[in-house]
């Protein structure tokens, strides 16, 4: 499969991964009376993976995160001279989908783009009021799990067919624990894509972000390739 068309379906994942899960929490989450709460929000964020990850899965690999990329890169299943595309196309994704969220939720009477847009953040900016330290120590390991869950799902070794489950799965378990502490990221373009439009502090806590869901999806590639992996002769 060619470059563009996997950047394309990089692009189109990661877009369905920002709208619908920041979505879920910007138009859904709080709804008067009906709202679905942190578990309903958890829950689209897996949901987004997992369809995509049947839909164009099986054309660029079902990234749609940058963290994903470099463990992937790191764990030895992608190659080096894809991650830049890869990445620029995750980020433009989740930027294009903050851009026609930001289109609906202005809609409404009220709407004030500046009070957090289910960007990502710690200290005053998160939903527990926990620490920069508690925030990337979090981060850092739950992607690092992320990535070891998706590299053991995806191995050749394991049953055909049920990876985009366990992904989705792994995904909703890692926002049930982590709304509270930075309201999860796990994932650097899903980060931007929505603090591109917050502003403010928001845009100024974004490096975080991206620092530490990259350290521990290259911690958890390198985890599952050196405990993991069959021996290479």
């Amino acid at each position: 499969m060619s470059l563009g068309k996997r950047t394309a379906a990089e692009f189109l994942g990661t877009f369905w991964l920002v709208f619908g899960g920041c979505g879920s929490a910007v138009l859904a989450a709080a709804f008067p009376q009906l709202g679905i709460g942190f578990a309903g929000v958890a829950l689209a964020f897996g949901l987004t993976v997992v369809t995509m990850a049947y839909a164009v899965g099986h054309i660029s690999g079902g990234h749609f995160n940058p963290a994903v990329s470099i463990g992937l890169l790191a764990g030895g299943r992608f190659p080096a001279r894809d991650f830049i595309p890869y990445v620029i196309a995750q980020v433009l994704g989740a930027i294009a989908a903050g851009g026609v969220l930001y289109l609906i939720a202005s809609g409404k009477s009220g709407f004030d783009v500046s009070a957090g847009f289910a960007s990502n953040g710690y200290g005053a900016l998160s939903p527990g009021g926990y620490s920069l330290t508690a925030a990337l120590v979090a981060e850092i390991v739950l992607t690092a799990f992320f990535v070891l869950i998706i590299m053991g799902a995806t191995d050749g070794r394991a049953p055909a067919g049920f990876a985009p489950l366990a992904i989705g799965l792994a995904l909703t378990l890692i926002h049930l624990i982590s709304i509270p502490v930075t309201n999860t990221s796990v994932n650097p373009a899903r980060s931007t894509g929505v603090a591109v439009f917050a502003g403010g502090a928001h845009l100024a806590q974004l490096w975080a972000f991206w620092v530490a869901p990259l350290i521990g999806g290259a911690i958890g590639g390198i985890v599952y390739r050196g405990l993991f992996e069959p021996a290479r002769r």
